[in-house]
C-alpha cells in the first residue's frame, strides 16, 4: 500500500525539508540584522517603493524606527504606513520555492524560478505602493485594503504562478 503513495511521500518530503531550510536560514539572517532595526532587504524594498512613489508624484520619504524594526512611509504630508519585515514577501516566496523545488525538473526549475521570483518581487513593491497611495488619498478604505484586498494580490500571484508551473512544467512529460 504504501508503495502506491511513494511519489506524493517523496514530493511531500521534498516539499518540508527545502521549506525548513529555508525558513530557518531567514531566521538566521533575520537574528543577524536585528540589532540595525529593518533588515537589508526589506530595507531596499522600502527605498524602491520610496523612489517609484515620487516618480509617480507621491512625495515620499522614509523615517527608521530602529528599536521597533519598522521603517514608516511619509507620503505627501504624513505618515501613512509602516514597512516591516513580513512586508518583504520572502516567507512567501520561501513557500514557493519550496512548492516549485518538491516538483523538481531540472534547469528549467531555476529559470521558472529566477523569473517568478522576480515577477513577485515587482508584484510586492506595486502592492506596497498601492496601499500607501490608498493609506494616503482614501483613509476610509486603509483595513480593508491592508488586510484583504492587497493581500490577495500577492497571494493571487503565487497561486497563479504555481498553476502555471504544474500545468506546463512539473506535469509535462
Amino acid at each position: 500500500m504504501l508503495k502506491d503513495f511513494k511519489p506524493v511521500l517523496g514530493i511531500l518530503l521534498r516539499f518540508i525539508i527545502i521549506y525548513l531550510v529555508l525558513l530557518f536560514a531567514y531566521q538566521f539572517y533575520l537574528t543577524s540584522f536585528k540589532a540595525q532595526g529593518l533588515d537589508p532587504f526589506s530595507r531596499l524594498i522600502a527605498k524602491q517603493v520610496m523612489h517609484l512613489q515620487n516618480a509617480m508624484g507621491y512625495p515620499s520619504a522614509l523615517y527608521d524606527d530602529v528599536p521597533k524594526q519598522q521603517v514608516w512611509f511619509h507620503v505627501k504630508t504624513g505618515f501613512v504606513t509602516r514597512m516591516v519585515e513580513g512586508c518583504n514577501a520572502i516567507s512567501v516566496m520561501i513557500l514557493f520555492l519550496s512548492f516549485v523545488f518538491a516538483f523538481y525538473k531540472g534547469a528549467k526549475t531555476f529559470v521558472f524560478v529566477g523569473i517568478s521570483l522576480i515577477l513577485l518581487h515587482i508584484m510586492n513593491v506595486s502592492r506596497i505602493i498601492g496601499l500607501n497611495i490608498v493609506c494616503s488619498d482614501y483613509p476610509q478604505y486603509s483595513k480593508m485594503s491592508h488586510d484583504y484586498v492587497f493581500p490577495a494580490i500577492i497571494y493571487g500571484s503565487v497561486v497563479v504562478l504555481w498553476l502555471v508551473w504544474i500545468k506546463f512544467f512539473a506535469l509535462k512529460k
